[in-house]
């Protein structure tokens, strides 16, 4: 299918965000939209993808760039990014959320590379992320979306990976518009927020992570007490990020699965 794509700047409370967006090059009929959020990389080639399959799926998709609100910072550049991922497939995945290993590992590298290394890391790992102003710019996105001509009076929904995965899931929670969320190995929302969900949420796990899928049978739980709409998938010893191809964490079984999965999900509750 012929697609139409782009990268578009939309305001959120006053600052600009960055956003890569496709849509299917055919006809004028109203189309669903899909908020796609980034994991920690940003919006780089396997989340550029997701938006473009979204598209061929027949939804308007659009990717937020989280990092650039306002401005984006030289050190998040995806050139930037691309050398730390680089750096972590050198690297054992034990050595990924552990600040003294990675700066272990890192201080093998020649100076100025491991300078520009640290600083991007620093970033990304960042234990302080500003969650509301990630949340607020995608209810800004929402907004967008809905705004756009080929998805007026349609349904939104979203889907997220890792950190996304947790921002879809809070943004479940802060959204009213949203139609339908998506969460691949993200974290669960707070307990106390689980009330305000209106819309049903479907979550994908890593059966080989217990970071994240640990926290899935309290979420089921919790969904539950509330009466909240709550299906999910954990795929036994499924690494972290198996959905992502251009990573070696990339599982074909559970990936298909999954966005087979996915598809039937948004048919279900934005193509209505």
């Amino acid at each position: 299918m012929k697609l139409r794509d782009e990268w578009v700047t939309y305001d959120s409370g006053g600052a600009g965000v960055r956003a890569y967006q496709a849509w299917p090059d055919h006809g004028d009929e109203p189309l669903p939209a899909v908020v796609v959020i980034m994991e920690i990389w940003g919006v780089d080639g396997h989340i550029q993808d997701l938006v473009r399959r979204l598209a061929t799926a027949g939804y308007l998709a659009c990717a937020p760039e989280l990092y650039s609100h306002g401005s984006l910072p030289p050190a998040l550049s995806q050139e930037r990014i691309a050398a730390v991922k680089a750096f972590f497939e050198t690297v054992p995945p034990a050595v990924w959320q552990n600040p003294a290993e990675r700066d272990a590992a890192a201080a093998k590298l020649p100076e100025k590379q491991r300078t520009l290394l640290q600083e991007t890391m620093g970033l990304l790992f960042n234990p302080n992320r500003p969650w509301d102003r990630y949340v607020g710019d995608l209810r800004a996105a929402v907004r967008h979306v809905q705004a756009h001509p080929r998805a007026k009076g349609t349904r939104v929904g979203s889907t997220g990976y890792c950190m996304g995965g947790a921002l879809s899931g809070r943004l479940a929670c802060a959204e009213p518009a949203l139609a339908a969320a998506a969460i691949y190995y993200g974290a669960a929302p707070s307990a106390d927020q689980i009330p305000n969900i209106r819309c049903p949420v479907m979550g994908f796990y890593d059966g080989g992570d217990p970071r994240t899928t640990e926290g899935v049978p309290a979420f089921a739980g919790a969904m539950k007490a509330a009466g909240k709409p709550f299906e999910h998938h954990v795929y036994p010893g499924a690494p972290h990020a198996f959905f992502n191809d251009e990573r070696r964490s990339f599982r074909i079984g559970p990936s298909r699965d999954a966005w087979a999965r996915t598809l039937a999900f948004f048919a279900r509750h934005l193509a209505a």
